[in-house]
Protein backbone atom coordinates (compact mmCIF):
# COMPACT_ATOMS: atom_id res chain seq x y z
CA UNK A 1 0.00 0.00 0.00
CA UNK A 2 1.13 3.81 -0.44
CA UNK A 3 -0.12 5.96 1.86
CA UNK A 4 1.52 9.34 1.97
CA UNK A 5 1.02 12.06 4.00
CA UNK A 6 2.12 15.61 3.58
CA UNK A 7 1.79 19.01 4.04
CA UNK A 8 -1.14 21.55 2.40
CA UNK A 9 1.28 23.88 1.66
CA UNK A 10 2.69 21.39 -0.78
CA UNK A 11 -0.26 19.16 -1.23
CA UNK A 12 -0.22 19.87 -5.13
CA UNK A 13 3.60 19.14 -5.90
CA UNK A 14 3.78 16.62 -3.60
CA UNK A 15 0.67 14.75 -4.89
CA UNK A 16 2.01 15.01 -8.48
CA UNK A 17 4.67 13.47 -8.43
CA UNK A 18 3.10 10.40 -6.70
CA UNK A 19 0.53 10.49 -9.04
CA UNK A 20 2.88 10.32 -12.24
CA UNK A 21 1.12 7.52 -13.56
CA UNK A 22 -1.49 10.26 -14.46
CA UNK A 23 0.96 12.67 -16.11
CA UNK A 24 -1.07 12.78 -19.19
CA UNK A 25 -3.89 14.19 -17.63
CA UNK A 26 -6.47 16.42 -19.58
CA UNK A 27 -7.34 19.50 -18.51
CA UNK A 28 -9.52 18.44 -15.48
CA UNK A 29 -6.51 16.84 -14.42
CA UNK A 30 -7.97 13.95 -14.79
CA UNK A 31 -6.21 10.20 -15.79
CA UNK A 32 -5.89 9.83 -19.81
CA UNK A 33 -8.66 8.26 -21.38
CA UNK A 34 -8.14 4.51 -20.75
CA UNK A 35 -5.39 4.10 -19.29
CA UNK A 36 -7.34 3.67 -16.08
CA UNK A 37 -10.16 1.01 -17.56
CA UNK A 38 -9.58 -2.59 -17.75
CA UNK A 39 -11.08 -5.93 -18.77
CA UNK A 40 -14.27 -7.91 -17.38
CA UNK A 41 -16.41 -6.90 -14.13
CA UNK A 42 -16.93 -8.23 -10.93
CA UNK A 43 -14.44 -10.26 -9.24
CA UNK A 44 -12.92 -10.76 -12.97
CA UNK A 45 -11.75 -6.86 -13.37
CA UNK A 46 -7.89 -6.18 -14.04
CA UNK A 47 -7.18 -2.92 -14.45
CA UNK A 48 -3.63 -2.15 -15.04
CA UNK A 49 -2.18 1.03 -13.32
CA UNK A 50 -2.77 1.66 -9.27
CA UNK A 51 -6.10 3.77 -9.25
CA UNK A 52 -5.27 7.24 -7.41
CA UNK A 53 -7.64 7.98 -4.33
CA UNK A 54 -6.95 10.88 -2.25
CA UNK A 55 -8.58 11.01 1.40
CA UNK A 56 -9.09 14.09 3.45
CA UNK A 57 -9.15 13.80 6.90
CA UNK A 58 -9.02 15.73 10.02
CA UNK A 59 -5.77 14.40 11.66
CA UNK A 60 -5.32 17.65 13.80
CA UNK A 61 -7.42 19.40 15.13
CA UNK A 62 -10.78 19.81 16.82
CA UNK A 63 -11.76 16.54 14.69
CA UNK A 64 -8.37 14.70 15.42
CA UNK A 65 -10.06 12.16 17.58
CA UNK A 66 -12.29 10.66 14.20
CA UNK A 67 -9.76 11.72 11.91
CA UNK A 68 -7.01 8.89 13.32
CA UNK A 69 -9.38 6.20 13.29
CA UNK A 70 -10.63 7.23 9.48
CA UNK A 71 -6.85 7.24 8.29
CA UNK A 72 -6.06 3.47 9.83
CA UNK A 73 -8.93 2.06 8.71
CA UNK A 74 -8.70 3.25 5.51
CA UNK A 75 -5.08 2.31 4.66
CA UNK A 76 -5.83 -0.90 6.00
CA UNK A 77 -8.97 -1.38 3.80
CA UNK A 78 -6.59 -0.33 0.99
CA UNK A 79 -3.65 -2.61 2.54
CA UNK A 80 -6.50 -5.76 2.04
CA UNK A 81 -8.09 -4.84 -1.04
CA UNK A 82 -4.45 -4.60 -3.06
CA UNK A 83 -3.44 -8.54 -1.64
CA UNK A 84 -6.93 -9.53 -3.79
CA UNK A 85 -5.59 -8.51 -7.36
CA UNK A 86 -6.81 -7.52 -10.51
CA UNK A 87 -7.31 -3.52 -9.05
CA UNK A 88 -5.05 -1.77 -6.76
CA UNK A 89 -5.22 1.57 -5.15
CA UNK A 90 -2.67 4.15 -4.77
CA UNK A 91 -4.06 5.87 -1.61
CA UNK A 92 -2.13 9.61 -0.44
CA UNK A 93 -4.48 10.66 3.00
CA UNK A 94 -3.65 14.20 4.02
CA UNK A 95 -4.89 16.32 6.89
CA UNK A 96 -7.73 19.22 6.36
CA UNK A 97 -6.57 20.02 10.22
CA UNK A 98 -10.50 20.57 11.28
CA UNK A 99 -10.01 23.73 8.87
CA UNK A 100 -12.52 24.23 5.60
CA UNK A 101 -9.13 26.22 4.08
CA UNK A 102 -7.07 24.03 4.75
CA UNK A 103 -9.44 21.44 3.61
CA UNK A 104 -9.75 23.24 0.04
CA UNK A 105 -6.16 23.37 -0.50
CA UNK A 106 -6.08 19.80 -0.07
CA UNK A 107 -9.05 19.06 -2.39
CA UNK A 108 -7.59 21.54 -4.77
CA UNK A 109 -4.24 19.47 -4.44
CA UNK A 110 -5.96 16.59 -5.11
CA UNK A 111 -8.41 17.57 -8.31
CA UNK A 112 -4.88 19.01 -9.77
CA UNK A 113 -2.57 15.91 -9.43
CA UNK A 114 -5.46 13.44 -10.77
CA UNK A 115 -6.97 11.66 -7.93
CA UNK A 116 -10.08 9.41 -9.12
CA UNK A 117 -12.11 9.90 -6.57
CA UNK A 118 -11.55 11.71 -3.09
CA UNK A 119 -12.92 10.71 0.23
CA UNK A 120 -13.81 12.62 3.28
CA UNK A 121 -13.39 15.33 4.55
CA UNK A 122 -14.05 14.35 8.38
CA UNK A 123 -16.82 16.86 9.31
CA UNK A 124 -19.59 18.11 7.48
CA UNK A 125 -19.08 21.45 8.15
CA UNK A 126 -15.68 21.20 6.39
CA UNK A 127 -17.79 19.10 3.56
CA UNK A 128 -19.75 22.05 2.69
CA UNK A 129 -17.17 24.43 1.47
CA UNK A 130 -14.68 21.48 0.05
CA UNK A 131 -17.52 19.01 -2.00
CA UNK A 132 -18.60 22.03 -4.52
CA UNK A 133 -14.86 22.39 -5.94
CA UNK A 134 -14.87 18.27 -6.49
CA UNK A 135 -18.56 19.08 -7.78
CA UNK A 136 -17.37 21.57 -10.76
CA UNK A 137 -14.51 20.02 -11.09
CA UNK A 138 -16.40 16.44 -11.96
CA UNK A 139 -14.55 15.02 -9.51
CA UNK A 140 -16.84 11.89 -7.08
CA UNK A 141 -16.48 12.11 -3.50
CA UNK A 142 -17.58 9.74 -1.18
CA UNK A 143 -18.11 11.11 2.42
CA UNK A 144 -17.58 8.67 5.13
CA UNK A 145 -18.87 10.66 8.56
CA UNK A 146 -20.65 13.51 6.80
CA UNK A 147 -23.99 13.45 8.18
CA UNK A 148 -25.86 17.12 8.31
CA UNK A 149 -28.49 17.68 5.88
CA UNK A 150 -28.04 18.95 2.29
CA UNK A 151 -24.40 17.48 1.63
CA UNK A 152 -25.59 15.04 -1.38
CA UNK A 153 -28.06 17.77 -2.56
CA UNK A 154 -24.44 19.84 -3.15
CA UNK A 155 -24.11 17.79 -6.95
CA UNK A 156 -24.34 14.34 -8.35
CA UNK A 157 -20.71 13.41 -7.86
CA UNK A 158 -21.43 13.85 -4.25
CA UNK A 159 -22.12 10.34 -2.24
CA UNK A 160 -21.58 8.88 1.58
CA UNK A 161 -21.97 5.73 3.41
CA UNK A 162 -22.90 7.58 6.44
CA UNK A 163 -26.02 7.31 7.64
CA UNK A 164 -27.32 11.03 8.00
CA UNK A 165 -28.57 12.15 11.53
CA UNK A 166 -32.27 12.12 10.25
CA UNK A 167 -31.81 8.73 9.84
CA UNK A 168 -30.28 7.60 12.79
CA UNK A 169 -31.90 10.24 15.76
CA UNK A 170 -35.31 9.46 15.47
CA UNK A 171 -34.87 5.80 16.54
CA UNK A 172 -32.95 7.18 18.95
CA UNK A 173 -35.31 9.37 20.52
CA UNK A 174 -37.99 6.85 20.15
CA UNK A 175 -35.92 4.01 21.92
CA UNK A 176 -35.54 6.78 24.90
CA UNK A 177 -39.20 7.22 24.85
CA UNK A 178 -39.98 3.30 24.96
CA UNK A 179 -37.31 1.98 27.33
CA UNK A 180 -36.70 5.73 29.78
CA UNK A 181 -40.49 6.88 29.72
CA UNK A 182 -38.84 10.02 29.01
CA UNK A 183 -41.61 13.05 28.49
CA UNK A 184 -39.54 16.21 28.82
CA UNK A 185 -35.96 17.29 27.92
CA UNK A 186 -33.13 19.77 27.75
CA UNK A 187 -31.88 20.34 24.85
CA UNK A 188 -28.19 21.56 24.34
CA UNK A 189 -25.96 21.73 20.88
CA UNK A 190 -23.24 23.52 19.62
CA UNK A 191 -24.50 26.18 17.75
CA UNK A 192 -21.50 27.00 15.52
CA UNK A 193 -21.13 23.42 13.61
CA UNK A 194 -23.07 22.54 10.73
CA UNK A 195 -22.93 18.99 11.93
CA UNK A 196 -24.29 19.67 15.25
CA UNK A 197 -26.57 22.25 13.62
CA UNK A 198 -27.98 19.72 11.78
CA UNK A 199 -28.04 17.25 14.60
CA UNK A 200 -30.53 19.69 16.41
CA UNK A 201 -32.71 20.03 14.17
CA UNK A 202 -33.34 16.16 13.39
CA UNK A 203 -33.64 15.66 17.55
CA UNK A 204 -36.14 18.79 17.30
CA UNK A 205 -38.25 17.03 14.85
CA UNK A 206 -37.73 13.54 16.63
CA UNK A 207 -38.88 14.75 20.27
CA UNK A 208 -42.08 17.28 18.73
CA UNK A 209 -42.81 13.58 16.62
CA UNK A 210 -43.15 11.63 19.85
CA UNK A 211 -44.73 14.26 21.98
CA UNK A 212 -41.84 14.78 24.25
CA UNK A 213 -41.78 18.68 25.48
CA UNK A 214 -38.86 20.80 25.25
CA UNK A 215 -38.27 22.13 28.91
CA UNK A 216 -35.57 24.41 27.48
CA UNK A 217 -32.61 24.50 24.76
CA UNK A 218 -29.32 25.70 25.49
CA UNK A 219 -26.22 26.55 22.94
CA UNK A 220 -22.62 26.49 22.92
CA UNK A 221 -19.44 26.63 20.85
CA UNK A 222 -18.12 23.75 20.04
CA UNK A 223 -14.46 25.07 21.75
CA UNK A 224 -16.37 25.43 24.69
CA UNK A 225 -15.35 22.70 27.79
CA UNK A 226 -16.88 24.34 30.60
CA UNK A 227 -20.79 23.75 30.74
CA UNK A 228 -21.40 23.82 34.33
CA UNK A 229 -23.57 27.12 34.09
CA UNK A 230 -25.17 25.71 31.19
CA UNK A 231 -25.66 21.90 33.03
CA UNK A 232 -27.02 23.89 36.43
CA UNK A 233 -29.38 25.21 34.34
CA UNK A 234 -30.44 21.91 32.77
CA UNK A 235 -30.75 20.29 36.57
CA UNK A 236 -33.02 22.99 37.31
CA UNK A 237 -35.30 21.76 34.67
CA UNK A 238 -36.55 18.94 36.36
CA UNK A 239 -36.40 17.46 32.64
CA UNK A 240 -36.18 13.50 32.23
CA UNK A 241 -33.08 13.41 29.99
CA UNK A 242 -30.77 15.84 28.18
CA UNK A 243 -30.59 15.64 25.02
CA UNK A 244 -26.84 16.87 23.51
CA UNK A 245 -25.54 17.15 19.49
CA UNK A 246 -21.94 17.79 20.14
CA UNK A 247 -18.55 17.12 19.08
CA UNK A 248 -16.79 14.39 21.19
CA UNK A 249 -14.22 16.95 22.54
CA UNK A 250 -17.38 18.72 24.02
CA UNK A 251 -19.23 15.39 24.75
CA UNK A 252 -16.39 14.30 27.68
CA UNK A 253 -16.24 17.23 29.27
CA UNK A 254 -20.08 17.76 29.31
CA UNK A 255 -20.96 13.87 30.53
CA UNK A 256 -18.29 14.57 33.31
CA UNK A 257 -19.09 17.44 34.96
CA UNK A 258 -22.98 16.82 34.73
CA UNK A 259 -22.01 13.74 36.89
CA UNK A 260 -19.68 15.64 39.13
CA UNK A 261 -22.80 18.27 39.63
CA UNK A 262 -25.54 15.90 40.52
CA UNK A 263 -27.64 15.24 37.35
CA UNK A 264 -28.52 11.91 37.02
CA UNK A 265 -30.73 11.79 34.06
CA UNK A 266 -29.91 10.11 31.51
CA UNK A 267 -27.85 11.70 28.54
CA UNK A 268 -28.87 10.91 25.21
CA UNK A 269 -26.14 11.90 22.40
CA UNK A 270 -26.05 12.79 18.62
CA UNK A 271 -23.99 10.46 16.49
CA UNK A 272 -20.74 12.90 17.54
CA UNK A 273 -20.80 11.21 21.20
CA UNK A 274 -20.43 7.27 19.03
CA UNK A 275 -16.67 6.54 19.83
CA UNK A 276 -14.28 4.81 22.50
CA UNK A 277 -13.29 8.56 23.67
CA UNK A 278 -16.21 9.38 24.92
CA UNK A 279 -15.98 5.98 27.33
CA UNK A 280 -12.30 6.36 27.74
CA UNK A 281 -12.26 10.15 28.93
CA UNK A 282 -15.20 10.48 30.77
CA UNK A 283 -14.96 6.49 32.90
CA UNK A 284 -17.52 5.72 35.44
CA UNK A 285 -19.73 9.08 33.96
CA UNK A 286 -20.60 7.81 30.76
CA UNK A 287 -22.27 4.97 31.97
CA UNK A 288 -25.78 4.92 30.99
CA UNK A 289 -25.24 7.13 27.95
CA UNK A 290 -27.45 6.47 25.07
CA UNK A 291 -26.13 7.21 21.29
CA UNK A 292 -27.62 6.33 17.87
CA UNK A 293 -25.08 4.84 15.88
CA UNK A 294 -24.77 3.51 12.37
CA UNK A 295 -22.21 0.51 14.08
CA UNK A 296 -21.45 -1.01 16.70
CA UNK A 297 -18.74 -3.19 17.22
CA UNK A 298 -20.78 -6.24 18.63
CA UNK A 299 -22.25 -7.09 15.38
CA UNK A 300 -21.75 -10.61 14.37
CA UNK A 301 -21.31 -9.45 10.55
CA UNK A 302 -18.35 -11.81 9.96
CA UNK A 303 -16.92 -8.75 8.27
CA UNK A 304 -17.13 -6.72 10.82
CA UNK A 305 -15.35 -9.26 13.23
CA UNK A 306 -12.26 -9.50 10.92
CA UNK A 307 -12.20 -5.94 10.43
CA UNK A 308 -12.00 -5.64 13.81
CA UNK A 309 -9.33 -8.05 14.47
CA UNK A 310 -7.46 -6.82 11.67
CA UNK A 311 -7.67 -3.01 13.33
CA UNK A 312 -6.88 -3.84 16.46
CA UNK A 313 -3.99 -5.71 15.27
CA UNK A 314 -2.49 -3.46 13.51
CA UNK A 315 -2.52 -0.49 15.59
CA UNK A 316 -3.36 -1.95 19.07
CA UNK A 317 -6.59 -0.09 19.95
CA UNK A 318 -10.17 -1.28 18.69
CA UNK A 319 -11.71 1.05 15.93
CA UNK A 320 -14.85 2.97 16.31
CA UNK A 321 -17.98 3.68 14.04
CA UNK A 322 -16.06 6.80 12.13
CA UNK A 323 -13.21 4.10 11.41
CA UNK A 324 -15.86 1.49 10.56
CA UNK A 325 -17.55 3.96 7.71
CA UNK A 326 -13.87 4.69 6.00
CA UNK A 327 -13.04 1.19 5.80
CA UNK A 328 -16.51 0.66 4.35
CA UNK A 329 -16.31 3.42 2.21
CA UNK A 330 -13.35 1.64 0.48
CA UNK A 331 -15.03 -1.26 0.37
CA UNK A 332 -17.72 0.61 -1.65
CA UNK A 333 -15.40 2.16 -4.02
CA UNK A 334 -13.95 -1.11 -4.77
CA UNK A 335 -17.40 -2.34 -5.64
CA UNK A 336 -18.17 0.80 -7.91
CA UNK A 337 -14.79 0.17 -9.58
CA UNK A 338 -14.98 -3.25 -10.43
CA UNK A 339 -19.15 -3.24 -11.29
CA UNK A 340 -17.58 -0.87 -14.39
CA UNK A 341 -13.94 -1.95 -14.44
CA UNK A 342 -12.93 1.87 -14.16
CA UNK A 343 -10.93 3.84 -12.38
CA UNK A 344 -11.67 6.84 -14.19
CA UNK A 345 -13.94 9.64 -12.76
CA UNK A 346 -17.03 9.10 -14.38
CA UNK A 347 -16.44 5.45 -14.35
CA UNK A 348 -16.53 5.31 -10.32
CA UNK A 349 -19.30 7.85 -10.23
CA UNK A 350 -21.24 5.58 -12.83
CA UNK A 351 -20.50 2.85 -10.19
CA UNK A 352 -21.32 4.34 -7.24
CA UNK A 353 -24.17 4.93 -8.78
CA UNK A 354 -25.04 1.10 -8.99
CA UNK A 355 -24.45 0.07 -5.15
CA UNK A 356 -26.81 -2.32 -3.67
CA UNK A 357 -27.14 -4.12 -1.09
CA UNK A 358 -23.19 -4.17 -0.69
CA UNK A 359 -21.98 -6.76 2.02
CA UNK A 360 -19.44 -3.96 4.13
CA UNK A 361 -18.41 -3.69 7.83
CA UNK A 362 -21.43 -1.61 8.23
CA UNK A 363 -23.53 -4.13 7.08
CA UNK A 364 -25.47 -4.67 3.40
CA UNK A 365 -25.43 -0.89 2.49
CA UNK A 366 -27.49 0.57 -0.25
CA UNK A 367 -26.67 4.21 -1.85
CA UNK A 368 -30.15 5.18 -2.62
CA UNK A 369 -31.09 8.16 -5.59
CA UNK A 370 -30.03 10.70 -3.39
CA UNK A 371 -26.68 9.47 -3.39
CA UNK A 372 -27.18 8.39 1.06
CA UNK A 373 -26.71 5.15 2.32
CA UNK A 374 -29.19 3.08 3.92
CA UNK A 375 -28.54 0.21 5.99
CA UNK A 376 -29.49 -0.57 9.48
CA UNK A 377 -29.55 1.61 11.94
CA UNK A 378 -29.20 0.97 16.17
CA UNK A 379 -29.25 2.36 19.43
CA UNK A 380 -26.73 2.03 22.04
CA UNK A 381 -25.69 2.49 25.85
CA UNK A 382 -22.70 2.54 27.98
CA UNK A 383 -22.65 -0.62 30.18
CA UNK A 384 -19.79 -1.76 31.63
CA UNK A 385 -17.47 0.50 30.53
CA UNK A 386 -18.67 -0.57 26.56
CA UNK A 387 -21.09 0.37 24.02
CA UNK A 388 -23.92 -2.61 24.09
CA UNK A 389 -26.99 -2.25 22.41
CA UNK A 390 -29.97 -0.85 24.33
CA UNK A 391 -33.02 -3.15 24.85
Amino acid sequence: MKSKLFSAAVCGSTLLLALTACSAAGESGSTATGELTGTGTGAECVIDSAIPIGASFSLTGAAAQYGAGQKNALELAVETLNAVGGVTYDLTVEDDATDPKEAIQVFDGFISAGASVIIGPTLSNTAKQTDPIAQDAGVPVLGVSNTAAGITEIGDYIFRDSLTEDAVIPQTVKAAVDSLGVQKVVVMYANDDAFTESGYQAFAAALEDQNVEVAETLTFSKADTDFRALLNKAKQSDADAIIVSGLIDAAVPLVTQAREIGIDTPIIGGNGFNSPALIEGAGDAAEGVIVGAAWNSASDNEQNVKFIDDYTAAYSSAPDQFAAQAYAGMQIIDQAVRSECSGERDGIKAGLGTITDVPTVLGNVTLNANRDAEHDALVQIVQDGQFVILN
